[in-house]
C-alpha cells in the first residue's frame, strides 16, 4: 500500500489570488484510502467569498471545510465537491467511484468513512452536484413545503435551480423561479418549473426560497410571500451588512424568515437522518439526465488559478464550474 505520494492542490493565498502547490501527502491512519481525483466543482457562492477575502472573522471556525488545510483568511486549501476513484484502500472500495468533501487536489488520502460510493450508473461529472443537492434538499425540509403549494424561488443559480427541481416534484406544486438572466428559463422549464423576471414575481406564495445572495432579492422574497408564509434564506451573504426593510409586509403579513444551512441536518429530520444518510439520498436524486444542464464546460485543473477571476466575476454565466483532472 502506498503510504505517501506527491500531490498538487489549489490554495487561496491572498485577495483575488490563488495558486497550485505541490506537496508530499501521507496516509495518517490505516483506515484511510488513496483517491485519484476525476472531477471537482467550484462553489461560486462560498469559494467566491474566500477568493475575495469576504469571510467574516466571526465565521472562520464555522466555515472550515471537513478536510481543509490552512486557516482563514489565507493561505487556505478549500473545497467540498470532490469525485474520484479509489486507487488504494479496502478491497470493497478498490477502483470504485466515490464522493468526498475534499478541496481541489489531484490525489488525496481520506478516511474510508468520509468516502461515499456513487450509485450505479451515476456519471462522475454530475456527481459533483451532490453537495449542492444536499443544500437544496435540506432547504426543502426546513421550509415545510408540501403538495399543492405555490412556491417561489428567487435566484436561478445552482442551488436555486436544484431547489426548484426538487420542489417541482411535489404533486400539484406550482413552482416559479425568478432571475434576471433569461438564459435560465429553459432549465427551469426542463425541471418542470415556470420562470419569470423580478417584475413578474407571483404574489401570495405559500413558501419562498431566497438564493440570490442580494439585498434586493431578499426584499423581493418577502414581497412575494403570502400571509403567514415562510421565507427560507439559503444564500450566505459573507462579510458586510445586508439591508432589509422589515417595516412593511414582514410584520403586517406575519411572515417567517427561516435560515437554512447545510452544515446541520434540518431539525425536522435530525432525529432520524444522519449527514451520511442525507448525502446518500442527494446522490440518488442526481439520477436524472436533465441535471446535466447545470454543468458548465470543464476547466483543466492546471488552468484553474487563472480561470478563477472570471469565474467569480459578477458577469460570469457559468452555473457549476467543473474541474477536470
Amino acid at each position: 500500500m502506498a503510504d505517501s505520494i506527491q500531490a498538487r492542490a489549489l490554495w487561496y493565498i491572498a485577495p483575488d489570488r490563488a495558486e497550485l502547490r505541490d506537496s508530499a501527502i501521507e496516509r495518517a491512519t490505516a483506515d484511510e484510502a488513496l483517491v485519484r481525483m476525476a472531477f471537482s466543482a467550484v462553489s461560486r457562492g462560498t469559494e467566491r467569498l474566500i477568493f475575495s477575502g469576504s469571510v467574516p472573522p466571526s465565521e472562520y471556525a464555522r466555515m472550515r471545510a471537513p478536510m481543509q488545510d490552512g486557516d482563514f483568511p489565507y493561505p487556505v486549501k478549500y473545497g467540498y465537491c470532490a469525485v474520484g476513484l479509489v486507487e488504494d484502500g479496502p478491497a470493497e472500495l478498490g477502483g470504485k467511484a466515490v464522493f468526498c468533501l475534499h478541496p481541489h487536489q489531484d490525489y488525496f488520502f481520506a478516511p474510508v468513512k468520509a468516502l461515499t460510493p456513487l450509485p450505479e450508473g451515476l456519471p462522475l461529472r454530475r456527481a459533483t452536484l451532490a453537495a449542492n443537492m444536499e443544500t437544496a434538499l435540506n432547504a426543502l425540509w426546513d421550509s415545510g413545503a408540501g403538495p399543492g403549494d405555490r412556491i417561489v424561488i428567487i435566484g436561478a443559480g445552482v442551488v436555486g435551480l436544484l431547489t426548484a427541481y426538487i420542489a417541482a416534484g411535489l404533486p400539484g406544486a406550482d413552482v416559479t423561479i425568478i432571475d434576471i438572466d433569461q438564459s435560465r428559463a429553459a432549465i427551469a422549464k426542463q425541471f418542470g418549473a415556470a420562470f419569470a423576471s423580478p417584475e413578474m414575481t407571483p404574489a401570495n406564495a405559500d413558501v419562498v426560497f431566497h438564493a440570490s445572495a442580494t439585498a434586493d432579492g431578499l426584499a423581493l422574497a418577502l414581497n412575494a410571500a403570502g400571509r403567514e408564509a415562510s421565507v427560507v434564506e439559503i444564500s450566505w451573504h459573507g462579510a458586510g451588512q445586508t439591508p432589509l426593510a422589515l417595516g412593511g409586509a414582514f410584520h403586517s403579513q406575519r411572515l417567517r424568515l427561516i435560515s437554512s444551512q447545510v452544515g446541520e441536518v434540518s431539525p425536522t429530520r435530525r432525529p432520524r437522518w444522519s449527514h451520511k444518510r442525507r448525502l446518500v439520498k442527494a446522490l440518488a436524486l442526481l439520477a436524472d439526465d436533465r441535471l446535466d444542464a447545470l454543468l458548465s464546460p470543464d476547466i483543466e485543473f492546471c488552468d484553474l488559478p487563472a480561470a478563477l477571476p472570471q469565474l467569480f466575476s459578477s458577469d460570469a454565466t457559468a452555473l457549476t464550474a467543473i474541474v477536470r483532472y
